[in-house]
């Protein structure tokens, strides 16, 4: 790698192969009123333009992100009341509304990556601006508008873990309390090599294969996601990474690109790259943190903790 010998997703090339654009929200929420493609669809090389209602035509499915930790050594966490979690559905492309600035609301498959780039900024997309929330306390606040009307409130998770009535007694009792909130800043992970992948589908054989910028794409669960988009069985899909500049766990996790590519590799019948921009690369990469934590520590006279 230091001689520059190393290989990278976007080093490699197929035959054939397309290239693919995404058209993405500039609005943190807003209504997908309609998506205009006819600009788009007369400029030149252009193979096909994808929405949402194509993804759920084709019955692609939202992917199965299982955020909730479920080891044994895991604290069991439940939604409010006890019950069962709501993890909102990330479909590879929203139907209705666009919930962050850098959503993908459409694909662009063109047969040079400039003309797949050229045309996803002529696909003219009309927004209802929403109301939005930028932080994690003021999307608790009264009033405050829902991401998702399954949680009206925005409260996904309301867990406790041990004895609440006996704590309270021991703060009441203790020689001093120390108490202080600590605001963990959103974490946007940003790695030197850009997002990108190569998807290639065998007509023959039915199978695929997805080079990409993974973390661990040689795990069962990655397979098994991208697997569950397509309605495939995990076996039918070869991932392969090689060299990957950068991951700091955002890269761990599947893609909507991804899954996009693979399946437009299937339609077209010839390879699908897509790579990132940078401002891409910004916008749409999972983040992390923006942790809101109020702690307190009771201690006796001598400084232990109780």
């Amino acid at each position: 790698m230091l001689t520059g010998a190393g290989r990278f997703t976007d080093d490699l090339s197929l035959p054939d192969q397309a290239y693919a654009a995404l058209v993405r929200s500039p609005h943190p929420h807003a209504r997908i009123r309609r998506i205009g493609t006819e600009a788009a669809q007369a400029l030149p090389g252009i193979l096909g333009i994808v929405t949402g209602a194509d993804c759920r035509g084709e019955g692609l499915t939202p992917i199965p992100h299982d955020p909730v930790p479920a080891t044994k050594f895991d604290m069991r966490l439940t939604a409010p009341g006890g019950g069962k979690i709501f993890v909102g559905p990330h479909a590879l492309l929203p139907v209705d509304r666009a919930r962050h600035v850098g959503e993908a609301v459409a694909l662009v498959v063109a047969e040079t990556q400039a003309q797949a780039l050229d045309a996803a900024d002529a696909v003219a997309v009309d927004y209802e601006p929403l109301l939005f929330v930028l932080d994690v306390a003021a999307a608790l606040a009264p009033g405050a508008p829902p991401v998702w009307n399954e949680t009206p409130d925005n409260l996904l998770v309301d867990t406790m873990f041990g004895d609440a009535a006996a704590t309270e007694r021991v703060f009441a009792a203790a020689a001093h309390v120390v108490a202080m909130d600590f605001h963990v800043t959103r974490a946007s992970p940003m790695p030197l090599e850009l997002r990108a992948a190569l998807a290639q589908y065998d007509v023959d054989s039915g199978r695929y294969t997805l080079h990409l910028t993974s973390g661990g794409p040689g795990v069962v669960r990655q397979r098994r996601q991208y697997a569950a988009i397509l309605g495939i069985a995990p076996e039918k899909l070869r991932l392969v990474a090689q060299d990957v500049g950068g991951s700091f766990g955002s890269r761990n996790r599947p893609y909507v690109e991804f899954a996009l590519a693979l399946w437009a590799a299937r339609k077209l019948g010839r390879p699908v790259k897509y790579t990132a921009t940078r401002s891409e690369e910004m916008l749409s990469a999972y983040e992390g943190r923006d942790l809101v934590a109020k702690l307190a520590l009771a201690l006796d006279r001598n400084g232990r903790f109780l």
